[in-house]
């Protein structure tokens, strides 16, 4: 994971010092970008220990497309508790836009009267994937401005792109904000995952995940955990595998991991 630490380099060394909405400080770049070759390994940080187990769940979590943390997520996990209420109610964030994406159809113009719908944006990719590989549109966005007011979180990673080309497929996610230290790693694998998946449901190769990230930045109290972490020496990849079964069958238990190799874990507190 040499891009990812030469990502953090980068920012702890042309980064500019900003305020930020949670009051913790910043150390930022706008506008970057990192290439990961799958077919050298599934890109998981292994300067230090992610918890993959979160990742899945998190990711087969807005695959449910619900609103609530209470409803498919990983059980005992908090990542998501500064952000719900009492109730475990997050609002119609990424899995829902995803998922059950809002529409209205007429049921009589003359009576201005409309019934609501919803649009499954991932089954739409995999369909446009299967049947017009060659299409520019294959895109799925979280980010729906009519309903940003009602989240409790504004979408951090706002839309993703598909491509195919030659067999294999490709994901490019723009992220709008970046939290480099805690996010990052967990955004990286979460969509590197998905990227295998739908690679598999289409009969084609994963190939590159490109991440662009607009502001990504190092919040204040993250530095001397990531200066420790530029300290270690990457270890050899690990491989994700999963097996050739249904798409919206995929389970937690699918996903196995094997040979991760990885440092200790580095805690970085979180900024709200």
């Amino acid at each position: 994971m040499k891009q990812y630490l030469s990502l953090v380099e980068e920012i702890l060394e042309n980064g500019e010092v900003k305020e930020d909405r949670t009051g913790t400080g910043t150390i930022s770049v706008f506008g970057a970008q990192r290439r990961y070759d799958l077919r050298e390994g599934f890109p998981l940080v292994t300067t230090k220990k992610v918890f993959t187990k979160s990742v899945f769940y998190e990711l087969l979590w807005f695959l449910k497309g619900t609103k609530n943390i209470n409803d498919g997520l990983l059980p005992h996990s908090h990542i998501w508790d500064d952000w719900a209420d009492p109730d475990g109610n997050i609002g119609p964030l990424y899995g829902y836009q995803w998922i059950n994406w809002e529409k209205f159809e007429p049921i009589d113009e003359a009576q201005h009267t409309y019934k609501k719908t919803h649009i499954n944006q991932i089954q739409k990719a995999i369909d446009m994937i299967k049947n017009n590989p060659e299409s520019r549109r294959i895109i799925v966005s979280a980010w729906n401005v009519a309903d940003l007011p009602k989240m409790k979180l504004a979408p951090c990673h706002a839309f993703f792109q598909f491509n195919v080309a030659n067999g294999f497929l490709d994901c490019q996610l723009y992220q709008r904000s970046a939290d480099i230290a805690l996010g990052v790693p967990f955004n990286i694998a979460s969509y590197s995952a998905l990227l295998i998946m739908v690679a598999q449901e289409c009969n084609l190769t994963p190939r590159y995940f490109v991440h662009t990230l607009g502001d990504a930045h190092i919040y204040s109290n993250h530095v001397d955990g990531l200066k420790e972490q530029l300290k270690r020496t990457p270890h050899p990849l690990p491989t994700l595998t999963i097996p050739k079964k249904p798409f919206w069958e995929i389970g937690y238990e699918d996903f196995k991991i094997e040979n991760y190799v990885h440092d200790d874990l580095i805690r970085f507190p979180i900024a709200v």
